[in-house]
């Protein structure tokens, strides 16, 4: 399809990011520097909340229904009897848009593994694999040795590899070195100290003290932040330390621990999050045990049918104090029922069935206490509508 669109290689310098979870806020962190230090950046990412126009970003901005439409009519025109996949489509347009929008750097999110995702057709300068946990076992194997082998696909010979785990299975680190891959691991060629306030990025070639928190909440924001300031760092490109601190207090990106403090004087606080793996969901509970409450955390909480309800559940389940579950529909979708039932022997707090968000999420505001903390999470598909719910109530927006 790139052939018969006469599409070319870019020219400009091209971040490609992987990984199991983290992928999001490595993305928005690269774009908020990159974007603070006057550059040009587009950004490629999947799935969206809220609008499919959000999966295309110039700018910080969500790509114009206009430059949409015209990238999906010349995608139809070349077509022909070539058959593509939802993905694969989303992915040509974005290839089109981009190559038109005479952009300084391009930062593309893997969807899903990365050897053989349409994401890896273009050869990046600075390949990032942000973590390896288990999710998808059924496309990229069983084990994380497998998915790790699958995700380090997207490194190139002689570019920049930079990984973002301290715990990277083995085979990554052994398919960059067969590759001749530039290693770039955190915690040893790149790192971030934590203090008061502040921290401070050690790199390969920045030393930069005295950064400001990331705009993005929870602990592993650290982590996600100084991989993204690596991946910048390894393109070369003008960034001063003063863009790297300006981007790390603007990016926001919805749906990742995104806390929402109700207007209503008597309302609970809403915690968003789209965790939809054991690991994101670790990290949730981590995140909730840091953020200072005194009430109840109330769950609202749908899980596909495809992912590991139980390693989600069992891992927030000393956390929840009331559980909501709520029915997600199509293909991939699983009942409120189904899914209590699947994660029984898993609870030991309550837990309420709905067919829908917001009969869901109604149920839980009218449950809570001015104290308390209403915690959606589960899935990119629980999340977007509980947004929808809480904007059209005028709830924190």
């Amino acid at each position: 399809m790139l052939a018969r669109l006469h599409w070319r290689t870019p020219a400009v310098p091209v971040i490609t990011v992987a990984g199991t979870n983290g992928k999001g806020s490595v993305v928005a962190t690269c774009a908020a520097i990159l974007t603070a230090a006057g550059l040009r950046a587009g950004t490629f990412t999947s799935p969206h909340l809220r609008d499919y126009r959000e999966r295309i970003g110039i700018d910080g901005q969500a790509v114009t229904t206009e430059a949409l439409l015209a990238a999906f009519a010349r995608i139809e025109t070349a077509r022909g009897d070539v058959g593509l996949t939802f993905f694969e489509y989303n992915t040509l347009a974005a290839l089109l848009i981009f190559a038109d929008s005479r952009l300084d750097v391009w930062v593309l999110e893997v969807g899903m593994g990365g050897r053989l995702d349409a994401v890896n057709v273009v050869d990046p300068d600075v390949a990032v694999i942000v973590s390896i946990g288990l999710d998808h076992q059924e496309f990229l194997g069983p084990t994380l040795e497998d998915i790790g082998r699958e995700k380090a696909g997207i490194l190139r010979a002689g570019k920049p590899a930079v990984l973002g785990s301290r715990s990277m299975p083995g085979v990554v680190e052994r398919t960059a070195r067969e590759k001749g891959a530039v290693l770039k691991r955190l915690g040893q060629e790149y790192d971030c100290v934590r203090g008061a306030g502040v921290w401070h990025y050690r790199g390969t070639r920045w030393d930069l003290p005295q950064l400001p928190a990331p705009n993005l909440r929870g602990a592993t924001q650290y982590d996600n932040a100084a991989t993204a300031i690596a991946a910048v760092e390894a393109l070369a490109l003008p960034v001063p330390a003063e863009a790297v601190a300006r981007g790390l207090a603007q990016v926001r990106l919805i749906g990742r621990f995104q806390v929402i403090a109700s207007v209503a004087s008597a309302g609970p606080t809403w915690i968003l999050d789209v965790a939809h793996n054991p690991d994101a969901a670790r990290v949730l509970a981590s995140n909730l045990r840091e953020l200072p409450g005194v009430g109840r955390n109330l769950a609202v909480c749908g899980i596909l049918g495809d992912k590991d309800a139980i390693g989600i559940v069992d891992a927030l389940r000393d956390c929840i104090d009331a559980w909501y579950f709520v029915s997600l529909s199509g293909e991939r979708g699983r009942s409120a029922a189904a899914l209590a039932k699947r994660v029984a022997a898993q609870l030991t707090s309550p837990a309420i069935r709905f067919d829908d968000m917001d009969t869901a999420c109604a149920a839980a505001l009218r449950d809570a206490r001015a104290d308390d903390r209403v915690v959606v999470f589960g899935s990119f598909h629980t999340v977007g509508p509980a947004l929808d719910w809480l904007q059209a109530r005028g709830l924190g927006f």
